[in-house]
């Protein structure tokens, strides 16, 4: 649904060349009679109301130029999916290509604090390292490229593998074991980091992202993105995940601070984890409350967990009963929304 021109020939073409049939129309009265029956609903930047009471669009299409406002549009609309052209027509081919497999692929779970230093990327860690205990195929995928590099937390940056410079080019698809098979591994699940260097990286487009995370699901039964908390990486890798826990400490600035980030997350199924000690079982809910969110667990607070971020000794840490306890309540919470 677009009344620009240029939007709906360059969508018109991708179409073509995959060779899926494509309705186009330019107002919600005319989209009505076919909304809730197309395979994928794709919506135009240009379009600011949706048919009542009808299922989310797939897809936001914008152009290149619309910046921050393309996300935030797509948040308000409550679309799934975020694609700017024509740098994104290699993946908008690949997902309308794919509209036609039942299969979805594995669940790819988001990751982000709520404040700076609330413990995200220990949760994602310890979460991906569960995970892979119990067997999961799991992917940790690092969303944060001025994170400095989540290998570094895991003690891997010698592992050989590719990182997310290898694959700032990433277009169209790109095979499931090519990728897999080409991934780092550490605590017995894969990885993709940026580098933990001071080289300065090349920019990822969110094409590529999407191209690389499209293979991920694909590839991996569990894919777990830090996603970070910087414009770029919510951009970028939170429009791609089917679900996201927001971690927290259980204090009242932090609280605050994640209700204003809940306000640029897409509107996917999220979650609250709160990070504290014991006591912290108990504000969890009122937190939780408190945002609207439903509460998934309680991220222990460790004695010496920061400077084994440090360290590199995350997954040493990741052993301790307190925090397997944890993984597993969180894993087994997403296995029963999965069912």
């Amino acid at each position: 649904m677009t009344a620009d021109v240029r939007l709906r020939a360059e969508t018109e073409r991708i179409a073509a060349a995959v060779g899926v049939s494509l309705r186009t129309v330019v107002d919600s009265s005319a989209a009505l009679p076919r909304w809730d029956t197309a395979g994928i609903v794709l919506l135009g930047s240009d379009v600011r109301e949706l048919p009542p009471r009808r299922r989310a669009p797939s897809v936001l299409l914008g152009l290149n130029g619309e910046g921050d406002s393309l996300w935030q549009l797509g948040a308000a609309l409550g679309a799934e999916r975020v694609a700017v052209l024509p740098e994104a027509a290699a993946w908008l081919a690949e997902h309308l290509g794919r509209s036609r497999d039942p299969d979805p692929g594995g669940l790819v779970l988001g990751v982000t604090g709520g404040c700076g230093g609330a413990g995200a990327s220990t949760a994602a860690i310890w979460l991906a390292q569960e995970a892979a205990v119990h067997g999961v195929r799991t992917l940790l995928v690092d969303g944060d490229p001025r994170g400095g590099g989540l290998e570094l937390c895991l003690a891997a940056e010698d592992a050989p593998g590719l990182r997310w410079p290898d694959l700032a080019g990433a277009s169209g698809s790109i095979g499931t074991g090519q990728l897999s098979d080409s991934l780092p591994i550490a605590g017995g699940f894969s990885f993709l980091s940026w580098p933990g260097s001071r080289d300065r990286s090349p920019d990822v487009e969110p094409g590529a992202v999407a191209t690389v995370l499209d293979a991920a699901r694909r590839g991996f039964e569990l894919v777990i993105v830090d996603i970070g908390r910087g414009t770029e990486s919510l951009g970028g890798f939170a429009w791609d995940c089917d679900r996201i826990l927001l971690v927290a400490p259980a204090q009242l600035r932090a609280a605050v601070a994640a209700a204003r980030l809940l306000q640029e997350l897409p509107p996917v199924d999220t979650a609250l984890v709160v990070r504290g000690d014991a006591g912290s079982a108990l504000d969890g809910p009122l937190i939780a409350e408190s945002l609207g969110l439903p509460l998934h667990g309680v991220l222990p607070e460790l004695r010496g967990t920061a400077a084994a971020a440090e360290l590199g000794r995350l997954l040493e840490f990741g052993k301790r009963k307190s925090v397997r306890r944890f993984a597993e309540s969180v894993l087994q919470l997403l296995d029963d929304g999965a069912a």
